[in-house]
């Protein structure tokens, strides 16, 4: 024959197991380190890496710094301090309104900005430094919106580097730091690759981001174009002996071509 509980006992336990399930509810969520997200593992940067990534990246309060697969929000927050406008796109919801709690506690909410979203399918054309922890296959993913940013954008990446694409600045984190430690610079280089006709004869080149080869033909002679690099809009090179220097103005390039001490002014129009 089957005992019956007292009413009252099944009443405790009712209660007791539904205070429980409400404090699980209410318990604030907290990010594991190696969890499994749509793309990426989580794993959040050192805090001595965020500051140098905010260094290399020279960011000011004059920038919008975008962060893809923002996880916890440290990128953002670090930006935000520095008086910039930041945006994390995240993927979890749980950790964009982690991240958005995380600004509020450092009083940089207004400033710090998080949504819910597919990095892949984000818009950050308007950016003007990215900084980013991705994993290669991430950021080869999106190496092409990368290339297409405007020029002089900033992207600093924890790490990883872009397949490809030589950074243009690497720096190692000594210290206390023990992993994540390598921080990569790249500036979004303006589009050079093709003809361009000079007033003295004309520049073919062939563009790798930031680095070009080519030649330079005047009076129906050809000599190659060494030492050629794209920093922004500025543009260096050397042919004949003369170093040339310029900077991008929409399909014009203006600049100074130096033999030694003297110096001329040069400009070229893309064909």
């Amino acid at each position: 024959m089957a005992l019956s509980r007292p009413r009252t006992w099944t009443l405790t336990v009712a209660v007791l197991l539904t205070a429980t399930i409400a404090f699980a509810q209410q318990k604030p969520f907290e990010p594991q380190v190696g969890q499994a997200g749509k793309d990426v593992v989580w794993v959040p940067s050192p805090e001595e890496t965020v500051k140098k990534m905010i260094e290399m990246g020279e960011i000011t309060p004059q920038d919008f710094v975008v962060d893809l697969g923002s996880g916890d929000g440290r990128n953002v927050i670090a930006a935000a301090k520095r008086g910039a406008q930041a945006l994390g796109v995240e993927y979890n919801p749980d950790m964009v309104e982690l991240s958005k709690r995380l600004a509020k506690e450092a009083g940089v909410s207004e400033k710090a900005q998080f949504v819910q979203g597919d990095m892949y399918q984000a818009e950050f054309s308007k950016a003007t430094a990215l900084v980013l922890f991705l994993l290669p296959s991430n950021l080869l993913t999106l190496r092409d919106k990368f290339a297409n940013l405007r020029p002089g954008t900033r992207i600093v990446s924890n790490t990883f580097s872009i397949q490809d694409w030589t950074p243009d600045k690497t720096e190692t984190i000594g210290g206390d730091c023990s992993s994540w430690c390598t921080v990569m610079l790249y500036i979004v280089p303006a589009k050079v690759d093709g003809t361009w006709k000079l007033p003295q004869g004309e520049l073919a080149l062939k563009q790798t981001y930031q680095t070009f080869t080519g030649t330079f033909t005047t009076a129906g002679k050809s000599t190659p174009v060494t030492n050629g690099k794209v920093r922004g809009t500025q543009i260096s090179w050397s042919a004949n002996g003369q170093d040339y220097e310029g900077v991008l103005k929409g399909n014009q390039i203006e600049g100074t071509a130096r033999t030694g001490s003297a110096s001329t002014n040069w400009t070229a129009t893309k064909q």
